[in-house]
């Protein structure tokens, strides 16, 4: 197994220059699926190698609940791994799966409660669809993930914005819903909570499904000067972000924030279809960095597996 059992965990960081070149120079769509890719492919590499090292590790310990064989000489002398190490290991491992479990619930939690609060309403006008309108005069919109996805808005923020600036509001959250953004932000979400050097791309990820529904309402309402004010006037408005970990529009933060540069991206030109940057472009330069990064982390933890296997395979029978 050697060293390069322990790449996975910090080669994470050759993927974060192009969290932001990417939404530069790639369109929003492409930005987003691309750095979820790589946040899933290293972050389970990362806990593959987290286990391979609890494992060899805590091999040697006496009591522990791995097979006897297993704290053989002859292992000890080929993956000759300090106890401290793999019991550091475990601990981790079960971190993670602490905090990735609380993640997962935080988000069935909020889900839920967002179903509730939409029971009691009455069912709506049929053109309006999965439109859910909230008597609340804090302004906020947000898509909710399920079967059907429902669009919801308050009556602060519909009162907020002018008529056309709501279509673009409207379209805006049902681009979230048809492209299923939430589990673009689930699956970045966890993989920060397995290797927090990839929490770069869980914000990158983020922004890159605001701009990419951003886009998909530009095109429907046919004006990406409106998208670009309903943008800012919805951030104006807003307070706070009700539904943590949906899609919400226009969520206010810190200047210079997503919201300016969403808002400036609207007003430029649309951005080009392509998926992958050009190879003699900056951009380009860092996917390259980050896909041998994400190649180097998946064959380290193969190799560091494989070697394993090997090893236990000779000394036990497996």
């Amino acid at each position: 197994m050697g060293f390069f059992v322990f790449l996975p965990l910090v080669l994470p960081l050759t993927a974060v220059p192009i969290a932001r070149l990417t939404e530069q120079h790639l369109h929003p769509r492409g930005a987003a699926r691309l750095l979820t890719v790589i946040s899933a492919v290293m972050a389970v590499c990362s806990v593959l190698c987290l286990g391979l090292i609890g494992v060899v590790g805590t091999a040697q310990i006496p009591g522990n609940p791995l097979p006897d064989s297993w704290s053989d000489p002859e292992v000890r002398a080929a993956l000759p791994y300090h106890e401290t190490v793999g019991t550091a290991a475990m601990w981790m491992l079960v971190l993670v799966g602490f905090t990735s479990a609380r993640t997962v619930v935080r988000h069935l939690r909020v889900r839920s409660r967002a179903r509730r609060a939409l029971a009691g309403l009455p069912d709506g006008p049929a053109e309006a669809g999965d439109l859910a309108v909230l008597p609340d005069s804090n302004p906020y919109a947000y898509a909710l993930p399920g079967s059907p996805g429902r669009v919801v808005v308050s009556t602060g923020m519909l009162d907020g914005l002018a008529e056309d600036e709501r279509e673009a509001l409207l379209a805006h959250e049902r681009a979230h819903l048809r492209h299923r953004h939430h589990r673009y932000l689930l699956t970045t979400q966890l993989a920060a909570c397995v290797n927090p050097f990839l929490r770069p791309l869980q914000y990158a990820v983020a922004y890159s499904a605001e701009r990419w529904a951003d886009e998909e309402s530009a095109q429907t309402v046919g004006d990406r000067r409106l998208t670009a004010r309903a943008v800012a006037r919805a951030a104006l408005v807003s307070h706070a972000a009700p539904a943590p970990g949906f899609a919400a529009f226009a969520a206010p933060t810190p200047a210079p924030g997503p919201v300016p540069r969403r808002v400036a991206a609207l007003l430029g030109p649309v951005p080009t279809s392509r998926n992958w940057p050009p190879a003699k472009t900056p951009a380009g330069l860092a996917a390259m960095v980050a896909a041998a990064g994400t190649a180097a982390s998946a064959l380290c933890a193969l190799n560091a597996a494989v070697a394993l296997l090997l090893v236990l395979k000779a000394v036990t029978p497996l």
